[in-house]
Order: C-alpha cells, then structure tokens, then sequence
C-alpha cells in the first residue's frame, strides 16, 4: 500500500481545522497531542494501515490501558479521516463493558466538601466557586466561561459547543455567591471566573490549581481532575430523579450510552450488590 508522508504542515493545517469545527480547546489540545505523539514514533516513516498498526501494538506494548489506546487511535483517525487517508484506519481494540469503576479515582460527595473547604480555608474564593459551579451545574471545564454575570441574574447559562447549544439552570444559592463575588471583583458583565489579566480561565489553570489542593485536603490526586466534578453532578442528579434520558440532556450528551458511563458504580459498591444477593451458604 503507498503511504503518505506527515509533515509539520499537515499538523498545523489539522489543526487550524479543529478550530474551524469549533472543537472544545481540550479536544483541540488531545487530538493535537496524540497526533504528535505518533508522528514522533513514526520517525520520517510513511503513514500506512501497517504503521498504524504497529503503532497500536506498539502501544500496548508499552502496557498504555486498552481504553487509552482507543482513545489516541481516535484522535489519529479523526486526522486520517480529515486528510483523506481512511484506508490507513485501523480497527479499535474490543473492549468489554466495564461494570464498574476503580475506586481509586471515586470522588466522594465527602471528599468534594473537603476540596471546598480546604480551597475556603486558604482563601482561594475563586477556584471554590468555579469548583461548586462545575459541581452544582455538572459543566465541563471548557463550559465554564458561560458562567456569566448574566447567566447567574437569570439563573441560567446558555452553552455554546460542539455545534449544540443548551441551557443549564444554576442553582440560586449559587447564583447568589457569583453575584456577590462579582460586585465584589467590580465585574459588571461577562464572565466571572476570569485571570488577574482579565482573560479567561484555563483549563490547565483550573486543573492545577485544583492539583494543589490535594495534599491539604486529604484527598488522593487521581482523584481530583475537574472532569471528576461532573460525574459526581452526575451520581447526584441520577440518584434524585432516577431519569437517564433527562440526566444526558442536562449534560448534553447525545446518546445514553455515553450517559452510562457516568452511572456506572465502584468495586466497593458492587461488591456490596454481590454480598446482599445472599447466594453463599
């Protein structure tokens, strides 16, 4: 099969693609990542279903987790697909459906209050609120710049991404904290959570100012990711209502499936199910 050469014009061209498309910045960024990382291992070689291959095995190899195999497979596919080079794709890696999450990365509703207070304790009002929003609204990091002065008079937050636009209610409590962080930071409209330069907040800023609370709180790291945040909203949510179909438009997801995934519970929890079935004499 004639391969196909990968240059640095074609990742700058994929990616200013990935802007056109109005992809989030975190896709932006991991699509970009993952493509480099294969052309770094591809070292000048040509781009064929073979070498796309052997970099799968290659991967795994490297004892990198099935699902994160998958997932860099996807990001290179959605360049090849972008390029024209489809019959370089490669078949995923058959995953079985998982039945249940490590509990090393389970963050309890305990464990989120002491993330809260801990970020109260320091002073560190900002990244307190922009952790209740992401908890309280179940946004994702790249949705928080919807938080706006607006959106919390009103009580709703209009979102903007992936060519889909939903509202989010807020709750008033909330509302009633931005306010008062936001008169008390002299920001009239627009966004809330914004840098001492008056720019939006990052996503690397976030996550590693949430990082840096691990350690005084008492809280694992692998637990503490702002991603995190948004399946605890979820467990939370499902439990109060019990409607999946609602849960996975107020998180906009497309398809259930994808809503699952948030629902699914801890060895802990499982094993707890087992025990009470009572089938051990």
């Amino acid at each position: 099969m004639k391969g196909h050469k990968l240059t640095q014009e074609h990742l700058a061209a994929f990616c200013r693609h990935l802007r056109e498309e109005e992809q989030s910045p975190g896709t932006q960024e991991k699509y970009s990542r993952d493509l480099r990382t294969f052309a770094a291992w591809l070292d000048g070689l040509d781009v064929t279903k073979e070498a796309v291959s052997a970099w799968k095995e290659h991967l795994s190899a490297e004892r990198y987790a099935p699902v994160t195999i998958n997932s860099m497979l996807a990001s290179v596919h959605a360049f090849l697909r972008y390029a024209g080079w489809d019959e370089c794709r490669v078949r995923y890696l058959k995953l079985q459906r998982r039945l249940f999450r490590d509990d090393c990365r389970d963050l309890t509703r305990e464990e989120y209050q002491r993330l809260l207070g801990t970020a109260r304790s320091l002073g560190r009002e900002r990244l307190l609120l922009v952790m209740e929003a992401m908890g309280a609204a179940g946004i994702r990091v790249s949705e928080v710049k919807y938080i706006t002065v607006e959106a919390a008079r009103t009580g709703r937050a209009e979102i903007s991404l992936k060519g889909k636009i939903r509202t989010i209610l807020l709750p008033g409590k909330l509302c009633r904290k931005l306010l008062k962080y936001a008169r008390r930071k002299k920001i009239a409209s627009g966004e809330i959570f914004l840098t001492k330069d008056g720019g939006s907040l990052s996503r690397k800023q976030i996550w590693a100012e949430m990082k840096a609370l691990c350690r005084r709180a008492g809280v694992e790291a692998t637990k503490v990711f702002p991603h995190n945040l948004r399946h605890l909203f979820a467990r939370a949510f499902y439990r109060s209502c019990m409607d999946i179909a609602k849960l996975a438009d107020v998180l906009g997801h497309s398809s259930i499936e994808t809503t699952r995934i948030y629902l699914i519970s801890t060895g802990a929890e499982h094993s707890r199910q087992l025990e009470r079935l009572g089938l051990v004499s």
